[in-house]
């Protein structure tokens, strides 16, 4: 039993803990190339999240990881040829945050951090409809944001969706679910307008027309141990967090 995880848990242990820190991960259930299971988003979040969890409460945060959320947004995947997708809506992902804030809340707890793994999963507006709602104190963590800075030293070639990062998170942490084979170069189509291209305009694109097989980004340069250093930075800079939100109080000038 790890005490950090909820669906772990038993209810005499549970009665014996004060949590200061629930963490909330987001995952998402939808095609990654030719050569990802369709669970990425969601194992590559669930790692990180028991991880920097478990960290954090040997340093004595009081941290509870809930079950992760395995459906995303993923509205603009839904004409893939063959490529099933497990969609929720943005109103669905707020009415079932709105739900769970209102649980926790009459739990005592008064800390909820939304770690999320999917790039359609835009939780920010989601924390803002909240905001008035609840004395919840709500913050969002993009984990590929958070690391933004070194993902850039570790990777070769950069993308979006199956890449070199995320194959390399893959081959380090579910290596029996890959096939690096099989996978394409994730080479992506360009918009005809350049002004969407250049990213001054942003779209919902679609994503039959903007990918050949779903994937965004070169993979092939995809290594274990660029997975296994990328995941220890992001453990240490998620727990550090979550061990200084654990420790502060909520004043009246919370969180400044």
């Amino acid at each position: 039993m790890r005490p950090w995880i909820l669906a772990e848990q038993n209810l005499h242990h549970l009665r014996q803990e004060k949590w200061e820190v629930a963490v909330l991960p987001f995952g998402a259930t939808e095609p990654h190339n030719l050569h990802m299971p369709y669970g990425t988003d969601t194992f590559q979040v669930e790692v990180l999240g028991q991880r920097a969890c478990e960290k954090a409460y040997a340093a004595g945060a009081r941290v509870l990881l809930l079950p992760t959320i395995p459906f995303g947004v993923n509205t603009n995947h839904l004409q893939v040829p063959g490529g099933l997708v497990c969609s929720v809506n943005p109103t669905t992902l707020l009415a079932l945050l709105t739900d769970l804030v209102d649980s926790l809340e009459r739990q005592g707890l008064r800390k909820l951090v939304l770690l999320n793994g999917h790039g359609g999963n835009e939780l920010k507006p989601l924390t803002r409809e909240l905001y008035s709602r609840t004395r919840m104190f709500l913050c969002v963590c993009d984990w590929y944001r958070m690391g933004a800075d070194f993902i850039k030293q570790l990777i070769e070639e950069p993308g979006e969706h199956a890449d070199e990062m995320e194959s390399s998170l893959g081959l380090a942490f579910f290596r029996d679910l890959m096939f690096p084979e099989q996978a394409d170069a994730g080479a992506a189509r360009p918009s005809r307008f350049e002004a969407i291209n250049r990213g001054w305009i942003s779209i919902t694109r679609p994503w039959h027309l903007v990918t050949t097989n779903t994937g965004l980004g070169n993979p092939h340069a995809a290594t274990a141990e660029k997975g296994q250093r990328l995941m220890t930075l992001l453990t240490e800079r998620l727990s550090q967090f979550l061990i200084d939100l654990a420790a502060s109080p909520m004043d009246e000038n919370f969180p400044y």
